[in-house]
């Protein structure tokens, strides 16, 4: 099975990617393939609301020159579990992780929910206060995606300023660990499922959708 962290942080091998790769390490040791993919600099731009995805339902981004069409969402496809983390500012996302959400979560909806049934884990680093917005943010992206979300022994959050420093926070290490390891044995029970996932297959429409 295949797991696919995706860092919304804007810069490499900060707190985000260390709580990250702390989680997929379970993963890892339960004979998931697992990858991590950090946004930091990388070209991302957000949605242009232009409804092309919706009036196509071709399973593409009207924006082609950007990683999500050339890199992120086929990966986003292939994975049994998406865990997605980011930093928090002012009590928010990152605007590259926003961008992903946006446009991943529409191109999904357009074509009858493909992310349906997947397992999704959101992972926030934090200095002091805000991150459970962003937590639950990332949640309701899973949730309107009809994904699975698994629970651990707390909100998957760490505390960190400097790169690196959110490994000292020992409770959200463990977080970490144990949120891991649900998500392979989760995975796992939906694997061995006989019974097809109720996915609704439902298909988002716009009436304003236009051709570019």
């Amino acid at each position: 099975m295949i797991a696919l962290a995706i860092c919304g942080s804007p810069r490499k091998n900060g707190n985000t990617a260390t709580l990250l790769r702390a989680a997929l390490e379970p993963l890892r040791q339960s004979g998931w393939e697992t990858e991590l993919f950090e946004l930091a600099g990388k070209k991302i731009t957000g949605c242009r609301s232009c409804g092309t995805c919706i009036r196509k339902r071709n399973g593409e981004c009207a924006i082609k020159n950007d990683l999500l069409h050339e890199e992120l969402f086929p990966r986003m496809l292939k994975a049994d579990a998406i865990l997605i983390g980011s930093p928090t500012y002012f009590a928010g996302i990152t605007p590259e992780l926003k961008a992903v959400i946006d446009r991943a979560g529409f191109v999904a909806l357009a074509n009858g929910g493909v992310f349906a049934g997947k397992i999704g884990a959101a992972v926030v680093a934090e200095r002091r206060g805000g991150a459970i917005h962003v937590y639950n943010t990332i949640n309701h992206f899973f949730l309107i995606s009809e994904m699975l979300v698994p629970g651990s022994t707390y909100w998957n959050l760490g505390f960190g300023t400097i790169p690196g420093e959110v490994a000292h926070d020992r409770e959200a290490m463990e977080n970490m660990n144990h949120l891991g390891r649900t998500i392979a044995w989760l995975g796992n029970a939906v694997s061995s499922c006989t019974l097809p996932f109720p996915g609704s297959g439902k298909k988002i429409s716009r009436p304003d959708a236009r051709e570019d």
